[in-house]
């Protein structure tokens, strides 16, 4: 690897030039006007409209459950039966700056609603998002770091496959979407759980008026559906 690159690297990493001179055993004269070009070249990315470069992208634990997807893309699940049953979470970080991440997190209802609700994007640095992203995953059972093109598909196609039950995306997704990049529709994933829509009713739901909406189009034996309580 050429020295530009390893700068960048630990760049990524949110070492200082002091620190990075350190660790490649160079002197801080070295270093210095390679860290001035890597941040000339993320701004003149961000001038030309360039998409900023992807990070990073992590799922929790058991997003496969219930759902249908080709194995020859590649796409594991550590742990598809650790009971996470169609509540997926997804972090995704794109490059800001050279010190600084944009990331957004994604809460989608695989098996119904689409994606519930979108936090941020929030500009963290590279410690920060360390933090972050353990309290993002805290509910589940862990969480691994996939390709950018499974997180797309399971957010748009979630909210591509809820729209066709007649429900759309929570408040921040536009927003939140950004991150995404521009969607051409065609999810190669079969959503719902086991390709029947699936009901979980949530804290902040109206669950009779989701079901209500749901028998409007399906008979008794096409969905399923768990109300509180129940």
């Amino acid at each position: 690897m050429e020295l530009k690159d390893q700068v960048r690297e630990l760049r990524r990493q949110g070492r200082s030039p002091k620190e990075i001179a350190r660790a490649l055993k160079v002197s801080p004269s070295v270093v210095a006007p390679l860290v001035r070009a890597i941040a000339a070249e993320t701004a003149d990315a961000a001038e030309s409209g360039a998409e900023a470069e992807v990070v990073g992208c992590w799922i929790n634990a058991g997003w496969s459950e219930g759902l249908g997807f080709d194995p020859s893309t590649g796409w594991v699940d550590d742990a598809p039966d650790s009971g996470a049953g169609g509540a997926v979470s997804v972090l995704v970080a794109r490059r800001h700056t050279w010190d600084r991440l944009h990331v957004c997190g994604y809460l989608a209802d695989v098996y119904c609603l689409g994606v519930k609700n979108v936090i941020g994007p929030d500009v963290l640095n590279d410690r920060d998002l360390v933090r972050f992203r353990e309290y993002f995953f805290g509910e589940y059972a862990g969480w691994q770091e996939v390709p950018f093109e499974l997180v797309r598909q399971l957010v748009y196609g979630s909210v591509d496959y809820a729209r066709t039950l007649g429900f759309e995306p929570g408040d921040g997704f536009t927003l939140g979407s950004e991150l995404l990049g521009k969607w051409e529709g065609g999810s190669t994933i079969t959503f719902g759980r086991s390709g029947k829509p699936f009901y979980r009713e949530g804290p902040q739901d109206d669950g009779a008026k989701i079901v209500r909406k749901l028998r409007r189009q399906f008979a008794d034996d096409e969905f399923g559906y768990v109300l509180a309580g129940q």
